[in-house]
């Protein structure tokens, strides 16, 4: 049996929210007792993580005292060092406190719109003196319950002066940081700006920075609205834009669940993990994910430890996919071509459009060649069911 044991080349992470959170949900409160950063970060020393992220808050209390910040900043510093355990991510809190129950950067208040970038700077700077290398931005209250009440247009603007802000505070201060931006459709807030990562692309190039900025997709935030989260991490890969993801599971059309990785829909996982693997992604795998209100710390661990093992377990089906004699041959088949319609192609020139307008084409042939979709697809699940 294959021992699938996380190495630090892997790069799984876990945030401070995920493995620390305490069980509460509308209609119940705590059942895990509150642990410590440090605490934590021990605790996924033990589970194996490359990495540890962070909200500011999850940290140092929106509240702390100067000196309670210095105290907590210490023992986390010192779990770092004992376990090995890095911080690749950070960002901030911008949708806990009441401050922000119209938003952040979007709210119709400049008191609010100039504390979330004050909050943010400093954040950023927290971020950076634990070697934090990516900043992620996710606007969990930048939206609406009812559109009399911003408009979308002004809503989005302050979106874009708030980042052009941000990405010259990270020049002028000379961290070595880039930025990635979260998308989610709904929930905390009605309808949320800029809810896909397809929307938070087109957004990035409105900026005065766009290399600076990227994109960190969350499968469960696009599995809500029921999109193929593969298929927007692949237009990211391939715009240059995949900073950072997030790696849990959802089921279409509830609330944001935070399954772990690969609990609910396996062959979508699947896809994402071979995805991420065929492309050689390097950056951190991250779990965004919860364990069940049902576990206590014990169950945590068997939670996050799921998370690695699954990724890994995907890993090794991928490179068995990969592998597969008889795929191949169906993908070769598929695939085939004969290099007649390769004059066709590439850039545009008129004399290709007057020689392919001319070109004629057996359309009923075509339309009768079946392409063995379904055999690959099987194949598929009995590799992933072990029968292959």
């Amino acid at each position: 049996m294959t021992e699938y044991t996380p190495k630090p080349e892997h790069k799984f992470t876990f945030g401070l929210w995920t493995v620390g959170n305490i069980g509460r949900d509308p209609f119940g409160g705590p059942v895990r007792e509150q642990k410590t950063p440090a605490e934590l970060v021990r605790l996924l020393g033990e589970v194996g993580a490359y990495g540890v992220n962070f909200h500011d808050n999850d940290l140092i209390p929106i509240d702390a005292t100067a000196a309670e910040a210095e105290a907590i900043k210490k023992d986390f510093r010192k779990a770092l060092a004992d376990t090995g355990v890095v911080v690749p991510m950070a960002t901030t809190n911008l949708f806990s406190d009441p401050i922000f129950k119209d938003g952040a950067f979007t709210s119709n208040d400049p008191k609010v719109r100039a504390y979330a970038l004050q909050k943010t700077m400093n954040a950023i700077d927290l971020g950076v003196e634990f070697g934090a290398k990516t900043y992620v931005f996710w606007g969990g209250r930048e939206g609406t319950e009812t559109d009399s009440s911003k408009s979308a247009v002004e809503s989005i603007k302050r979106s874009r002066e708030a980042m052009n802000f941000l990405c010259e505070y990270v020049l002028d201060k000379k961290y070595d940081l880039k930025l990635a931006l979260e998308a989610k459709p709904n929930e905390p807030r009605g309808d949320i700006y800029n809810s896909t990562t397809g929307h938070m692309l087109a957004f990035i190039e409105t900026l005065d920075h766009p290399e600076m900025v990227g994109v960190n997709p969350e499968v469960a935030h696009e599995h809500m609205s029921g999109l193929n989260f593969m298929h927007g991490v692949a237009q990211a890969w391939e715009a240059g834009k995949l900073f950072h993801i997030d790696l849990n599971d959802q089921y279409p059309g509830r609330y944001d669940q935070d399954l772990r990785f690969g609990s609910r829909d396996i062959k979508a996982a699947f896809y994402l993990v071979k995805f991420l693997e065929d492309v050689k992604y390097n950056g951190p795998r991250h779990f965004d994910a919860h364990a069940y209100r049902t576990e206590d710390y014990e169950g945590v661990k068997d939670f996050a430890r799921g998370c690695i093992r699954t990724y890994l377990i995907l890993k090794e089906k991928a490179a068995q996919f990969n592998a597969d004699k008889e795929v191949q041959a169906v993908l070769a088949e598929i695939n085939a071509d004969d290099g007649s319609m390769k004059q066709y192609f590439g850039k545009y020139s008129a004399e290709k459009a007057s020689a392919l307008k001319a070109q004629a084409f057996d359309r009923a042939a075509l339309g009768r060649r079946g392409l063995r979709y379904e055999r690959l697809d099987q194949v598929t699940i009995d590799i992933l069911l072990g029968s292959r």
